[in-house]
């Protein structure tokens, strides 16, 4: 064992079959390192909510339904401590551990949903004892992850019919077990029509610049036993007009009232691809995701990453010294491109306004 930056933070690695990236095991918050993947399963546990901060903001934990339980549960970790405390200073650590947690992702709406969940028991609650509103805060985040994966099952379900029984599918970034709380979302429905009998082969993006689609997409597909080729992300056009992809199939982080999705950096280029070579785009994710507050895609933030991981990519320098590098984590995919949004509640097809409106009531 372990100890890692924390001084209650340990890990330890273990081979396992089942893949859970994230629980809530005695009072603390045991996840898999991601960045560690796919030569190790290295997995950590910890009651200290800046060293979950930094798994977060360093992509050891990645995927905006996992973003979310992953908020849920720091939220326990930032005031189980105060259980004891008067109830003003209790909220007060709430309240401080919530804004904490908001500014580690701010393109991942399933965070910020996660941390609204745990506001409202607060609010529902207030006059509850502490120790209380603790126990029923422990109870919301496992509602959280356990409904992440029940929303994963019905996205996998609704989406597998829309592959036929013998399809080339295209993939983009990292979908699966990994980034929820279930069997994926744009991935769950891969191993579902693969479950199905249906003939599946998949081309997976590797996703730079820190190759999502190659250590974690075809690692999870592999290991379920799915026919997987890695290419890189600039293959991608030749593959659809070579190989006779049928669709593309991807997730997203965000996605506005008028069905705008953003998503891992380069779904963008594969949305205009998939118009050009006239294949469906699809976007799948749960209605957690959704933010009808935003009219447009143009109104999500876009977070930016450090110029490190693209000039010095895994400790490399493959880029001159000082050189100005511009690296969005996300892009936003104009509705007009997306064939449809797989959710857990159905299939919404154009004009987008008016289905997720229908679904959102």
């Amino acid at each position: 064992m372990q100890v890692g930056s924390g001084a209650d933070l340990c890990c330890f690695s273990e081979n396992k079959m089942m893949i859970q990236p994230i629980e809530w095991k005695n009072g603390e918050v045991r996840f898999l390192d991601q960045k560690k993947l796919p030569e190790e399963e290295h997995y950590c546990q910890t009651g200290n909510l800046a060293d979950l901060e930094e798994a977060i903001l360093k992509l050891k934990i990645r995927g905006a339904p996992l973003l979310g339980i992953a908020a849920a549960y720091g939220v326990l970790l930032g005031v189980r401590d105060f259980q004891t405390a008067p109830s003003e200073v209790f909220l007060k650590k709430f309240n401080e551990t919530c804004a904490r947690l908001a500014r580690t992702r701010p393109t991942a709406k399933n965070l910020f949903w996660a941390l609204e969940r745990m506001k409202e028991v607060v609010r529902l609650n207030s006059k509850d004892d502490v120790p209380t509103l603790f126990e029923k805060l422990v109870r919301e985040a496992l509602a959280v992850h356990e409904e992440d994966r029940q929303m994963c099952d019905a996205i996998g379900k609704f989406g597998a019919e829309l592959i036929p029984e013998s399809a080339v599918i295209l993939t983009h970034c990292n979908t699966g077990a990994l980034a929820t709380g279930g069997i994926g979302t744009a991935q769950g429905i891969i191993t579902t029509a693969h479950a199905q009998g249906k003939t599946i082969s998949v081309f997976a993006d590797e996703t730079r610049p820190l190759l999502q689609g190659a250590r974690l997409t075809a690692w999870e597909l592999q290991r379920a036993g799915i026919n997987v080729t890695l290419i890189t992300d600039s293959t991608a056009a030749w593959t659809i007009r070579t190989k006779k992809v049928h669709c593309i199939i991807t997730g997203a982080d965000r996605i506005a009232a008028n069905g705008d999705s953003a998503n891992k950096i380069g779904t963008y280029n594969l949305a205009v691809l998939a118009k050009e070579h006239s294949i469906p785009f699809y976007i799948a994710a749960p209605v957690s995701t959704i933010d009808t507050t935003l009219t447009t895609g143009e109104e999500i933030v876009i977070e930016e990453r450090g110029s490190e991981e693209v000039a010095e990519g895994f400790g490399r320098r493959t880029a001159p010294k000082d050189i100005k590098v511009f690296s969005p984590a996300f892009d936003v995919t104009p509705h007009e491109l997306i064939t449809a949004l797989v959710t857990d509640k159905g299939i919404l097809r154009p004009p987008f306004f008016q289905s997720i409106q229908s679904v959102m009531r």
